[in-house]
């Protein structure tokens, strides 16, 4: 075969592959709600019907559309699918675990190529930091955090921290005595839907007994500072 031949068909080959690869993938947090919508619908149309493939590879239909009107076969998705019979978009809301997989649709009794995939995660808990105090170092505690997902620690300047891996989960830190009280840590954790923050832990509740010491320190050095001052950091 010639050359040039050759590699016609080798574009030809490489461009229906592409097409048929073709689809669009979405994560979602419980609760929220998503839209799917093919990218073309011509008219007439007569029927619409959007299917579910969970991660077992069970197909079922999650809504349907026609000249009776519209069902919803599964209980699932019973009471958060509404379907526009204009455009043929699908609309979930509350979404849940089960929720997550392969949606497709068909248009006239023939399903279409594009693929929808949807993941949906529990939404991330709030972060709660653990302290552990080090025997025979009272300048320097450990905070953790002990949870699975994604994990940024920062300080009250807002750098981000470089954390040690905690086991069995989790990360933590080595926070060190500085003299400020007003000096803080958050933990955050993220799971590309949710975000949540740790309230801050500050050093003057690290370290309560050295906060006194330095006050106590200043407090004979400046003889202007007011007593009520020194009370309140205390």
């Amino acid at each position: 075969m010639p050359l040039r031949c050759l590699m016609l068909v080798t574009i030809c080959v490489v461009f229906i592959t592409t097409e048929a690869v073709s689809g669009e993938h979405v994560k979602k947090a419980v609760g929220d709600e998503v839209s799917f919508h093919p990218d073309i619908i011509n008219s007439p149309v007569t029927s619409i019907i959007w299917k579910h493939k969970n991660g077992s590879g069970v197909v079922v239909k999650a809504i349907e559309w026609d000249d009776e009107g519209f069902n919803i076969p599964n209980q699932k998705f019973k009471s958060n699918t509404i379907l526009d019979e204009k455009t043929g978009q699908i609309t979930l809301t509350n979404l849940t675990v089960k929720h997550g997989g392969i949606y497709t649709i068909d248009i006239n009794n023939k399903e279409q190529e594009h693929r929808f995939s949807l993941i949906v995660m529990d939404r991330v808990p709030k972060p709660v930091i653990k302290i552990k105090k080090i025997e025979g170092n009272s300048d320097i505690v450990y905070l953790i955090c002990e949870y699975s997902e994604t994990i940024i620690w920062r300080n009250s300047t807002g750098k981000i921290l470089i954390a040690s891996k905690h086991h069995p989960k989790g990360e933590f830190i080595t926070a060190e005595f500085t003299g400020n009280p007003d000096n803080f840590y958050t933990c955050t954790l993220d799971n590309d839907v949710s975000t949540e923050t740790s309230e801050p832990v500050y050093e003057r509740d690290l370290f309560q007994g050295k906060t006194v010491i330095y006050l106590n320190i200043v407090y004979q050095r400046e003889k202007s500072l007011s007593p009520i001052i020194f009370f309140m950091f205390c």
